[in-house]
C-alpha cells in the first residue's frame, strides 16, 4: 500500500512539475508571439493626463476651465499617507511587494472561472495591471487582452519605480462625475483638498475606483458606505488606522455633494472669447494639456461692471412695472415641501435672482418657499415697486396690497438688499453691455456682454451692431476741428428740411432730442447739450465724404459709415468695443491701440508658450520722441468694429482684428531688449485737447447731458451720452488717461426702450456705478494742456476774441494758429457793426 502511495505521489509531482514546465513554456511562447505587439512603457514616464483649459483675469483670479474631464494632476509625494493607505487597502493591499502581477490573485481567479463555468467576474488585476489596461488595452474580458496585460504589468515593474506607478493611477483613474484622479475628485465630492479629507472621506474615495459609475459618493450612497466600511475594515487590519478612529469613520454619514470648481470672477462672455481664441491659437490640445490662459481681465473691475450692469438694468426694469409671475404653478391640496421642491426644482438662480414659489399670500405679506428649503416673507414694501406694466411708456398704480400682485403658487425671483432683507425682482427684459480697455496698449479690463450668460450668449459688448446716436459726435467734432473750426464757433440750431426721397413727404427734417431750438450758439454750448441741428450742419460744412475718411481714424471701417449727413446723429453701426476702443483715442493723445484680452498663455508646467506684445500709445517712449510723424489715417487692417461676420449667438471669430494683437513668440517680448512696437498716431494732440475739453463740460456743465457724472468728483472724466431715434439704443462712452468705458442698453429686438430712456437716464448710471469703483483708488490723469494750445478771451455770444472789460467775455481753448484769424474775424465784425451803426444813423 506504501509502495502504491509513494508511486501516485511521484507521478503527480511528475506530472504536476511538466505542467509547469508546459505553463512555463506556453507563456514563453506567448510572450515571444505578443511581444513584438506590447507597447512600450516608457512612455508613462512622461506622460501628459489630459487637464482642463483654465482661464485666469491678470491678477490669476479662476474665471472659467474647459474640458470634459475635471483633473489636478497631483504628484504622489503630495498625496497624504491615508489616501494611499485607503487606496491600497480597496485595491491592492500587496501593491509594495509583489512583482506586478499577484500570482495568488490570478490562481483565485482561474479557479473561479473553472468553478463557475466560464464567467469572467473576478479579474485578480493588481494596480500595475490596472494602470496597464486603462492607459493601453481596451475593457473587454478577453483572455488575451489579460494575458498582455500581465506583460505590460510586469514591463511597467522593470522600468517605473512603485511611487511612479501609484502616482498614475491615483491620477488617471475614473472616479465618477467626470472627476479622474484622487484630487479632482476630492475636490469635487467634498470641496477639499487631498490633505483636508477624513479617514471616512478618504475610504469613500478609495471605494470609488471599483464602479466608479454606479457606486460614488453621490451615486447610491447605501452600497458607498458598505464599501467604504469595508475598507475601513481593511485599513484597520492592515494597521494604517487605529480603532479610534475607525470607529469614528464608522459612524461618519456620506457629506458628499456636488463642488463645482469655484469661479472667482464672473466673466462667462470674456471666457468663451478667450476658448475661441485658445483653440485657434493651440488647435484640440487647447482643451486636454493644462494650459492656462492669462487674459487682461482685472478681477475688481470686471466685478464692478457686472454688478453696474445688473443693478443698472434691475432699475431700468422696476421703473417699468411688473409683468407678473415666471409663471403659475397649481399647488395641490395639502401642499407639503417635497411638493414645494419639486415644482421649484427646474428653476435656477438667474445672475443673483434666486427662483420662489409663492405659497400663501394676504393684503399684508406673502410666504414664498425657496429652494433651499426656507420660507421668508414679503411685505407690503417688498412689492410696492410692482405697478402693472402695460407698455415701456405706461404703468398702473402703485399696488396697496400684497395679494394684488402674488398669487399662491406664482413662480417669481427675489434678491436681498444691503441689509438681508428679500425683495421682489424679476428677470429683465432688456439688455445691456459694458466694456472698458486701457488706452495704453488697448488691454481689456472689464466686459459684460449681457444680464446673463446661460440665458443668452449673444456677446453684445463685441457683436452687436447698434446705432451709438449722440455718443458719435465728438468723432464729427474732431473732424471739423481740423477743417479749422473750434470751439467757439457758431453754428444755428434752428430747423432744417432736406431733400430725401425715401421719406413720405420727400423731406429729412432731423431734430432735436427735446424738439426745442437754440438758435446760433457756440460748439462747445451744442456738445455740451446735444444738439443734432448743430451736428448735421457742421457735418454739411466739413463734406460728408471728408468726415467718412477722417472717422476711420478712431478704427471704424468705412463700410460702418454711412454716406450722408445722418452720420452726425450717429446712424453708424457699431459695437460697445469699437467705440470703447474710439473713445481710447481721446484718452491716449490721439494713438489708435487695438483692443486684446489674452496677455499670455502657458502651459501646464508655467513656461509661456505666448505673450501678447500690443502697439501702445507709449506717447512719452523715446522710440515715438524720435519717430515725430504726423498724424495720419490707420493701416486698413486696423479698421473693424469688433462685430462678428454673423448674427448669431456664435461668438466672433478668435482672428477678428478687434479681438487680437500683435503677438510674439515665444515668451520674450517684455525682457527689456526689445523696442516697444507703437500704436499709429491718427490724431493731432492739441486737436485730442480741444474735443476732450468739450466733453469733460458734458459733465462739469449743468447743461450737460452727462451732468449726473459730477457726482464722482473726477475732473478728469470726459464722456458723451447717446440716444437713437424712438429710444431704442442708449449710451455713455467716457474716459480719462486710465479707463475708456462704453455702456450701451437696450434690446435685443430693437424695440424701444421707453419715452424718455435717454442715454443720460439709462446708461450714465450704469457708466457711474462702474467708473465710480474702477478709478476710486487712482489719482486724477488726464491728457495736460500740450504745446501750441492758449486761453483767449471771447465774446459768449459771437465766439470772437474780445476785451478783459466785455461783460459777456469768457475764457475758451484755441490752437495758436487760429487766433491771428480769429481776431481778424472781430476786426471785420467790429467794422461792419460800425459800418452798419454810421447807416443807422444817417436814417
Amino acid at each position: 500500500m506504501t509502495r502504491i502511495l509513494k508511486a501516485l505521489l511521484r507521478w503527480f509531482l511528475i506530472l504536476g512539475f511538466s505542467g509547469l514546465l508546459l505553463i512555463a513554456a506556453a507563456a514563453g511562447v506567448a510572450y515571444w508571439l505578443l511581444a513584438p505587439r506590447l507597447p512600450s512603457v516608457a512612455v508613462l514616464k512622461d506622460y501628459h493626463m489630459q487637464v482642463p483649459l483654465r482661464v485666469l483675469t491678470a491678477d490669476g483670479k479662476l474665471i472659467a476651465t474647459f474640458g470634459e474631464t475635471r483633473r489636478i494632476p497631483v504628484a504622489i509625494d503630495q498625496v497624504p499617507d491615508m489616501v494611499k493607505h485607503a487606496v491600497l487597502s480597496a485595491e491592492d493591499a500587496d501593491f509594495y511587494t509583489h512583482p506586478g502581477v499577484d500570482w495568488r490573485g490570478v490562481m483565485r481567479a482561474g479557479f473561479h472561472v473553472v468553478a463557475s463555468g466560464g464567467n469572467k467576474t473576478q479579474g485578480g488585476s493588481t494596480i500595475t495591471q490596472q494602470v496597464a489596461r486603462n492607459f493601453f488595452l481596451s475593457p473587454q474580458k478577453l483572455y488575451s487582452r489579460k494575458l498582455i496585460e500581465m506583460f505590460i504589468a510586469l514591463r511597467m515593474e522593470n522600468e517605473l519605480s512603485k511611487d511612479q506607478i501609484l502616482e498614475l493611477y491615483l491620477n488617471k483613474m475614473f472616479l465618477g462625475h467626470r472627476s479622474y484622479g484622487v484630487a479632482a475628485a476630492a475636490e469635487y465630492y467634498y470641496g477639499k483638498r487631498l490633505d483636508q479629507l477624513t479617514v471616512a472621506q478618504c475610504a469613500a474615495l478609495a471605494s470609488t475606483f471599483q464602479l466608479p459609475s454606479a457606486v460614488n459618493p453621490l451615486t447610491n450612497t447605501q452600497r458607498l458606505i458598505a464599501r467604504r466600511n469595508w475598507v475601513l475594515g481593511q485599513m484597520l487590519e492592515h494597521k494604517y488606522i487605529n480603532r479610534a478612529q475607525y470607529d469614528q469613520a464608522m459612524q461618519a454619514p456620506d457629506d458628499a455633494a456636488p463642488h463645482e470648481q469655484p469661479i472667482q470672477v464672473d466673466a462667462p462672455y470674456l471666457a468663451e472669447m478667450a476658448r475661441v481664441q485658445a483653440l485657434d491659437r493651440l488647435g484640440n490640445d487647447a482643451l486636454t494639456e493644462g494650459y492656462v490662459v492669462k487674459t487682461t481681465l482685472v478681477s475688481t473691475r470686471q466685478q464692478a461692471a457686472v454688478a453696474a450692469v445688473r443693478d443698472g438694468l434691475a432699475i431700468y426694469d422696476h421703473r417699468h412695472g411688473w409683468r407678473g409671475p415666471e409663471t403659475h404653478e397649481e399647488l395641490p391640496p395639502a401642499a407639503s415641501e417635497a411638493d414645494y421642491s419639486n415644482l421649484l426644482s427646474s428653476y435656477n438662480d438667474v445672475a443673483g435672482l434666486t427662483p420662489g414659489l409663492v405659497i400663501a399670500s394676504a393684503a399684508t405679506e406673502a410666504s414664498v418657499y425657496l429652494p433651499d428649503r426656507k420660507t421668508v416673507k414679503l411685505d407690503l414694501a417688498a412689492v410696492s415697486w410692482a405697478r402693472p406694466y402695460i407698455n415701456e411708456t405706461r404703468v398702473g398704480a402703485e399696488p396697496k396690497t400684497v395679494n394684488t400682485v402674488l398669487k399662491p403658487g406664482d413662480i417669481i425671483r427675489l434678491i436681498q438688499d444691503d441689509k438681508g432683507n428679500w425683495q421682489l425682482t424679476q428677470i429683465p427684459k432688456a439688455q445691456a453691455a459694458l466694456v472698458s480697455l486701457n488706452p495704453e496698449d488697448g488691454a481689456i479690463q472689464s466686459l459684460v456682454g449681457g444680464f446673463n450668460f446661460q440665458r443668452s450668449k449673444f456677446n453684445r459688448a463685441v457683436m452687436a451692431a447698434r446705432q451709438p446716436g449722440s455718443s458719435f459726435k465728438p468723432f464729427i467734432y474732431s473732424a471739423a476741428f481740423e477743417r479749422g473750426f473750434t470751439a467757439a464757433s457758431i453754428i444755428n440750431d434752428a430747423p432744417l428740411a432736406l431733400p430725401d426721397p425715401s421719406q413720405p413727404n420727400g423731406l429729412w427734417t432731423p431734430s432735436n432730442d427735446d424738439n426745442k431750438f437754440s438758435g446760433p450758439m457756440r460748439l462747445r454750448e451744442a456738445l455740451v447739450e446735444s444738439k443734432n441741428l448743430v451736428s448735421v450742419r457742421l457735418l454739411d460744412a466739413i463734406g460728408v465724404r471728408y468726415a467718412r475718411d477722417y472717422v476711420t481714424r478712431f478704427g471704424f471701417p468705412l463700410d460702418a459709415l454711412p454716406n450722408n449727413l445722418s452720420m452726425a446723429l450717429g446712424t453708424a453701426s457699431v459695437s460697445p468695443l469699437s467705440m470703447a476702443r474710439g473713445f481710447a483715442v481721446f484718452a491716449n493723445g490721439g494713438y489708435l491701440v487695438t483692443p486684446y484680452f489674452i496677455g499670455e498663455i502657458d502651459d501646464r508646467d508655467g513656461k509661456a508658450v505666448y505673450v501678447a506684445n500690443p502697439a501702445r500709445a507709449c506717447a512719452d517712449c523715446q522710440a515715438r520722441l524720435l519717430q515725430n510723424s504726423p498724424p495720419a489715417p490707420p493701416p486698413a487692417s486696423m479698421l473693424t468694429n469688433g462685430v462678428a461676420a454673423s448674427s448669431s449667438s456664435t461668438p466672433a471669430p478668435a482672428t477678428s482684428a478687434a479681438l487680437t494683437a500683435e503677438t510674439v513668440l515665444p515668451a520674450d517680448a517684455h525682457n527689456g531688449a526689445a523696442p516697444p512696437v507703437l500704436a499709429p498716431h491718427v490724431i493731432d494732440i492739441r486737436n485730442d485737447y480741444l474735443v476732450t475739453s468739450l466733453m469733460k463740460d458734458v459733465i462739469q456743465s449743468p447743461l450737460g447731458t452727462g451732468y449726473a457724472a459730477k457726482v464722482l468728483n473726477r475732473p478728469d472724466l470726459a464722456g458723451k451720452t447717446g440716444s437713437t431715434n424712438d429710444h431704442r439704443d442708449a449710451w455713455f462712452v467716457g474716459f480719462n488717461g486710465d479707463l475708456s468705458a462704453a455702456v450701451w442698453v437696450g434690446f435685443d429686438d430693437f424695440t424701444s426702450l421707453g419715452k424718455g430712456e435717454f442715454g443720460a437716464k439709462a446708461a450714465l448710471p450704469i457708466w457711474i456705478d462702474y467708473m465710480g469703483e474702477a478709478v476710486k483708488s487712482l489719482p486724477e490723469n488726464a491728457i495736460p494742456m500740450p504745446p501750441g494750445i492758449t486761453t483767449v478771451q471771447i465774446n459768449r455770444e459771437n465766439g470772437l476774441p474780445t476785451a478783459a472789460g466785455d461783460p459777456d467775455a469768457m475764457s475758451e481753448i484755441f490752437k495758436v494758429e487760429d487766433v491771428d484769424r480769429l481776431h481778424n474775424q472781430a476786426l471785420q465784425q467790429q467794422q461792419q457793426n460800425q459800418d452798419q451803426q454810421q447807416a443807422n444813423d444817417i436814417f
